[in-house]
């Protein structure tokens, strides 16, 4: 799987890992976020996210 970084702050979302302090599960594809979603780290919207 393909991984996203935050072009802010340098976040890396992997899908294998997902985000498990905001209850998304491993093996969460990048476009299937909520749209809610947000950087864990920043709080900026998938939209400042480029593929890895």
């Amino acid at each position: 799987m393909e991984r996203w970084v935050c072009t802010i702050c340098g976040y890396v979302y992997d899908p294998e890992i997902g985000d498990p302090d905001n209850d998304i599960e491993a093996g969460t594809k990048f476009e299937d976020l909520p749209e809610e979603w947000v950087c864990p780290d920043c709080g900026v919207g998938k939209d400042l996210f480029e593929q890895e």
